[in-house]
């Protein structure tokens, strides 16, 4: 485990003037910095109206002082803070750059995200959770040199509040891509959930990965079952994670009896309004 710290600002910390011009100040002087791995990043006083642009421009001005930091997270906030779609993010290409070591990156929300070119050798866990992934970060990571790279998880989301993209760009991303370490694999919280699943299925990253996740979308008995013919071909599978679904109780039973441990929790119905079906992905808004 890292040795990690988080700094955020609450509302009263925000009326007396703390913002994100603030915030890299504020790490700086502490004096528990240079013992630190991991930094993460918070409120930074109003996200949905100011960018985390200030915070990442600054670490990259100061990029000597955080060049000991493996591990970082910038938005980690709840919805009382901030709904994950308000959050705005900012263009991390620069900062990328500037922190070479890092081996761990967690991004929350998608607003104005950008990551440019992303090369990092050393760069073992990638996560973006977001109420919808644009197409370009989409791209980023598909043309990333990520050689280290052991953990990749994205939140797909909706058109409404953010995803800019199709199933064709995700299977792209799966084709073109290249992880050869890659050991665990989350496509998730998707309205497409289904398929994702086929596209995910073909992909040639089953052949490595000992975890598959197609958590927190619209995974019905479709999906299911392609699971539960198909996984079997896949022997380096050990773990599949499916929570928040609607699966119905036989397939749930179906895929529980699979010979890997298997996350079938969180079953949930359809809305239905005027004679249409919906299924919600978990995080949206």
């Amino acid at each position: 485990m890292y040795q990690s710290k988080t700094y955020s600002y609450d509302y009263d910390e925000y009326e007396a003037g703390k913002c994100s011009k603030t915030m890299v100040g504020d790490i700086l002087a502490d004096p528990e910095l240079s013992g630190l791995e991991e930094i993460i990043i918070g409120s930074w006083g109003d996200p949905w109206e100011g960018s985390a642009q200030d915070i990442l421009d600054a670490m990259v001005e100061h990029k000597e002082k955080f060049s000991h930091i493996k591990s970082l997270f910038v938005g980690d906030m709840n919805f009382e803070e901030c709904e994950v779609s308000w959050i705005i993010q900012g263009n991390y290409e620069n900062l990328l750059e500037a922190m070479p070591q890092l081996e761990h990156l967690v991004i929350k929300g998608s607003t104005d995200l950008e990551l440019g070119k992303v090369q990092l050798e050393h760069l073992e866990s990638l996560e973006i959770i977001c109420g919808g992934l644009p197409l370009e970060v989409i791209q980023s990571i598909r043309d990333a040199k990520l050689p280290a790279l052991k953990s990749l998880r994205l939140y797909i989301g909706i058109d409404d509040y953010g995803f800019s993209g199709s199933i064709d760009d995700i299977k792209d991303l799966l084709e073109k891509s290249d992880f050869p370490k890659l050991e665990s694999l989350a496509i998730c919280d998707s309205e497409m959930q289904n398929e994702i699943t086929e596209v995910v299925l073909q992909s040639k990253y089953m052949k490595q990965i000992k975890r598959l996740e197609l958590s927190m979308g619209s995974l019905t008995d479709e999906g299911g079952q392609k699971l539960v013919d198909q996984l079997p071909g896949f022997p380096n599978i050990q773990e599949l994670d499916v929570h928040y679904h609607y699966l119905s109780d036989d397939m749930m039973e179906k895929l529980e009896n699979l010979p890997i441990e298997v996350n079938v929790n969180e079953q949930n119905e359809p809305d239905e309004w005027d004679g249409e079906v919906y299924y919600y992905p978990m995080l949206t808004e």
